[in-house]
């Protein structure tokens, strides 16, 4: 009898988590493999509802040495949060007199730090990419504002945020929407001279920024390179390409920043 032909795809399944090579049962797929679609789908419909806890987070803050400020949305609350986007885009009245009366002196950048759709991502990865960023704050001299520490925060929140705290360009880091392969997925939003009513045009985004995806120092060299370029420019999105690979490759520091072999 004549060995059974092996599945070409399963080889390349060892390399990625997307959902290839999963076989069949007749002209259905195998039980396994749909149970465990099932249970990630659940484990994101699960992670959407999520809460943030800002004192964990302005804790790690505190031991990088950095001052933080705790605001919401007017959708704080998880299920009107998910219904109304746009309550979400907006301050709670008390966070903006909060805001209001910091008098802050402008500054080069101020970031955010927002539950967005996934919390657990915010709590996972944004101290780490704020620690790694860091280290281009100083290399560039930039003057940071305060940490700000959003809950029920959309993406166009950091707008007034950084309107209100006289900042230059704003970076939101923020728990993306789960996927089904990539559950804890951190994005990096910057926007130059901020305010309400800037569209996502007007933004540069960073994506997939954890471990399996886009590392911290990668992310931070390019989210440092968007900020250098925004300044100088003045300037932040469809008109402000990513051109950091071409800085990557010519640095003595590329490989540390490279996809491994």
């Amino acid at each position: 009898m004549a060995a059974p032909r092996r599945d070409p795809w399963a080889r390349l399944a060892r390399w990625t988590p997307a959902r290839i090579a999963l076989g069949r049962a007749g002209a259905s797929l195998p039980t396994r493999a749909v149970l465990g679609f099932a249970l990630a789908h659940a484990r994101a419909r699960d992670a959407v509802h999520a809460a943030c806890d800002p004192k964990t987070v302005a804790g790690g803050l505190a031991e990088l040495g950095l001052e933080t400020i705790e605001v919401e949305s007017d959708a704080v609350e998880r299920a009107l949060y998910l219904r109304r986007p746009d309550y979400g885009r907006r301050l709670s009245q008390a966070s903006r007199d909060r805001l209001q009366k910091r008098k802050a002196a402008q500054t080069d950048l101020a970031l955010v730090i927002g539950d967005g759709l996934y919390a657990a991502a915010v709590h996972t990865h944004a101290l780490p990419l704020i620690a790694a960023l860091l280290v281009h704050v100083k290399s560039l001299e930039l003057s940071l504002a305060p940490v700000v520490i959003a809950r029920g925060a959309r993406v166009a929140l950091g707008d007034e945020i950084g309107s209100l705290l006289r900042a230059r360009l704003v970076a939101m880091l923020i728990g993306e929407r789960p996927g089904l392969s990539s559950p804890d997925s951190l994005g990096a939003y910057l926007t130059h001279d901020p305010k309400p009513g800037r569209s996502d045009a007007e933004r540069n985004c960073i994506s997939n920024i954890r471990a399996e995806g886009l590392s911290y120092e990668l992310a931070a060299f390019k989210l440092a390179w968007l900020v250098r370029e925004a300044l100088r420019r003045s300037l932040t999105g469809v008109n402000l390409k990513d051109e950091s690979d071409l800085a990557l490759a010519e640095s003595p520091e590329g490989k540390t920043f490279g996809s491994p072999e």
